[in-house]
């Protein structure tokens, strides 16, 4: 079976308070048993307080991230933070390609490949992130950009690398809008991500975690884990909340069980 993955991006909010007050509802939480371990929860919050959440989460089994990298492991990149430092303030995990890189950083397919392999020299479990625009999926492009972001990632990447990550679908158009694909269309596309992968290497594409990102909240979770090709999720603003958190990874759990 397949590794179900809750990760939750806190993107540009956060702070010192709300870190030690997640920390401490999440730990009263797993002291009360209630803490599912067949299901990897991680939180990427913002790099400033990776440190703090990672040492305050010790111990659980809710790993850390950041929300981006370098491609570069040191040098002079004023304000960039490199894969070995996430390693060494306690982070495990790491987005690349997020939607909102790719819209407001502009980067391209290339650099996000070249992120995810400087992941991996990190000793860091990347998520490389693929999706659509609204004026795609209103074209009837939608599957072609995907594949195409996919397919570029993995001349960089490798189909053999790039199952030391996950793959995580976000329609652009779905993120902080209140809008969300439907369970039907984000099954199709994953099942298009799979296949996609499937004809380079069909373990790797059966092996692989895909996870959804886009509006996820705890009342529409389980519609979209139901999908036999949706692995898991990524989340935004509920992430913040950790009752919010707790009560999607409990319904993803339970999803699993059923499996």
């Amino acid at each position: 079976m397949r590794q179900a993955v809750v990760a939750g991006n806190w993107k540009m909010h956060g702070t010192r308070q709300l870190v030690a007050e997640f920390v401490q509802k999440f730990i009263d939480r797993q002291q009360l048993g209630a803490e599912p371990s067949q299901v990897q929860t991680v939180i990427l919050p913002p790099v400033g307080f990776l440190a703090e959440l990672s040492d305050g989460l010790r111990g659980t089994h809710l790993a850390t991230g950041a929300q981006d990298l370098h491609t570069h492991s040191k040098g002079a990149f004023t304000g960039e933070t490199a894969g070995s430092m996430i390693r060494d303030l306690g982070g495990s995990w790491v987005l690349t390609g997020h939607s909102e890189r790719r819209q407001y950083q502009k980067e391209t397919d290339r650099q996000i490949a070249n992120k995810f392999v400087a992941a991996l020299d990190a000793d860091l479990c990347p998520i490389l992130c693929v999706g659509e625009n609204l004026e795609d999926r209103e074209a009837g492009r939608a599957e072609q950009v995907v594949t195409a972001q996919l397919n570029t990632a993995l001349q960089t990447i490798g189909i053999k690398r790039l199952a030391a990550g996950c793959v995580a679908y976000e329609p652009v158009w779905a993120i902080g809008t209140g809008q969300t694909a439907t369970p039907d269309q984000a099954q199709q596309m994953h099942h298009s991500i799979r296949a996609a992968l499937g004809v380079l290497d069909e373990s790797v594409a059966q092996a692989m975690s895909i996870l959804y990102g886009g509006s996820v909240n705890e009342k529409n979770v389980e519609a979209f884990f139901k999908r036999r090709d949706i692995d898991g999720v990524l989340i935004g603003g509920a992430s913040l909340n950790v009752e919010q958190f707790v009560m999607i990874v409990d319904v993803v759990a339970a999803a699993v069980a059923s499996r």
